[in-house]
């Protein structure tokens, strides 16, 4: 696992949810992430293992917030990397956020 330091991931909390964001550590189910942004809502990737693999293919449908600088996460359950393809897409999602 310390090899995704400093890569972007998906992370699955058991309560917290899901998030994507950059790996800086890692304490038993602690985890902290740069950068990043939860993923409240997606479409067009049957589960986060192929948002991870693949990114989605439908950005239009999806509720991913706001970017924050850094984040705790105490409830760690999944660590998943992502690959380019992948980490463009979610990228590419419009922020979603109550105007």
């Amino acid at each position: 696992m310390e090899n995704l330091i400093g890569k972007k991931v998906i992370i699955r909390g058991d309560r917290s949810g899901v998030f994507f964001g950059t790996l800086v550590a890692r304490v038993e189910r602690e985890v902290t992430l740069n950068n990043c942004r939860r993923i409240w809502y997606w479409e067009g990737a049957a589960s986060i293992s192929q948002l991870a693999s693949e990114g989605t293919q439908k950005p239009g449908n999806c509720k991913f917030t706001v970017t924050v600088d850094s984040i705790v996460i105490l409830d760690t359950i999944e660590i998943i990397p992502c690959t380019d393809k992948a980490i463009k897409s979610i990228e590419g999602v419009k922020v979603w956020k109550i105007q």
